[in-house]
C-alpha cells in the first residue's frame, strides 16, 4: 500500500493506493486482485477486499465501489445502506466510516479531500473519462458544496506513465479536436506517439484553481510484480487481468 504524503497529515481520514501484492489470488490474479468484474474466484476477491479494509483500519466491512463505465458521471453517496453499485466513475461522500474506492489497471485513480468541509472523493480516470471531464465535474461539485479550490487536496495514484502509453494518430486527433494546446501532452517520435495521462489530469485540476496536487509516480505497466496492468496483460495475450484498488474513508 502506498499512502499520499499530503493526505497522511490528516487524522480524520484513512486512505491507500494498493497494487498487486499481499492478497490470496492465484495465477494471473496474483495476488491482491480486487476486481469484482474479473474472472477470479469470488471468494478470493472478497478475501482481498477484507485485507485492504483492514489495512486502512476500517471498522465497517463494506467498500462502496461504483460500476465503472469510463464516463464523466459521479455519484454523491448520502445513504450508507445503499446496496446497488451505481454506474459511474467517481464517488463523493461526507459519510463517516464507509470506505469508497475505485478499481484500475493502467487508468488513473484520484483521491480528493477537503479538510475544511470534510468531503472526500475517489475517481477512476482513464483517457475516456479524462477527455469527458470527469475530474472537472467532481471538483465543480465540491465547489458547489462550499469547497474552496485552495483547500482541495488531490492525489493521483499509480497509473500508466507516458513512456509506456503508446497511442495512434486517431487517438491524438480526439484530444486536438477539443483543444489544439492538448498537443503538449504527447511526445512524437518517428515510430511512435506517447501520451501523458498524468500531465493531462494535472492541467485539468490546475485550471480550476487547485494547486495542492500530489503525483504518486509509479508506472503500472512496467511495475510487473507490483501492479496489475490491462495493457501488459493484453500484450502477453492473457484472457483477463487483476485490478488495483484505491480507497479513502472519513473516520
Amino acid at each position: 500500500m502506498i499512502k499520499s504524503k499530503q493526505l497522511s497529515r490528516f487524522k480524520k481520514i484513512n486512505h491507500g493506493f494498493f497494487g498487486s501484492k499481499g492478497g490470496v489470488s492465484k495465477g494471473i490474479y496474483k495476488s491482491l486482485n480486487c476486481g469484482l468484474g474479473s474472472k477470479d474466484k469470488k471468494n478470493n476477491i472478497q478475501k482481498n477486499l477484507n485485507i485492504v479494509l483492514k489495512k486502512i483500519k476500517s471498522k465497517n466491512k463494506k467498500i462502496y465501489l461504483p460500476k465503472q463505465i469510463h464516463s464523466n458521471k459521479f455519484y454523491f453517496l448520502e445513504n450508507k445502506s445503499l446496496k446497488i453499485r451505481t454506474k459511474c466513475d467517481a464517488i463523493i461522500t461526507k459519510q463517516r466510516n464507509i470506505a469508497i474506492g475505485v478499481l484500475t489497471a493502467d487508468c488513473a485513480p484520484l483521491i480528493l479531500y477537503d479538510p475544511k468541509k470534510e468531503i472526500i472523493s475517489v475517481i477512476h480516470a482513464g483517457w475516456k473519462g479524462a477527455i469527458k471531464g470527469i475530474v472537472k465535474k467532481v471538483i465543480k461539485f465540491f465547489i458547489k458544496k462550499g469547497s474552496k479550490p485552495k483547500n482541495l487536496i488531490v492525489t493521483i495514484g499509480p497509473c500508466i506513465s507516458q513512456n509506456s502509453y503508446e497511442v495512434k494518430e486517431d487517438f491524438v486527433k480526439k484530444f486536438l479536436k477539443i483543444d489544439k494546446k492538448n498537443r503538449f501532452f504527447f511526445k512524437f517520435y518517428k515510430n511512435k506517439i506517447l501520451f501523458s495521462l498524468e500531465k493531462y489530469l494535472i492541467n485539468e485540476i490546475k485550471r480550476l484553481g487547485v494547486n495542492k496536487i500530489e503525483l504518486i509516480n509509479r508506472d503500472t505497466f512496467t511495475g510487473i510484480n507490483s501492479y496489475f496492468s490491462a495493457r501488459r496483460s493484453l500484450k502477453k495475450r492473457e484472457n483477463d487481468y487483476g485490478r488495483n484498488i484505491s480507497l479513502i474513508m472519513i473516520n
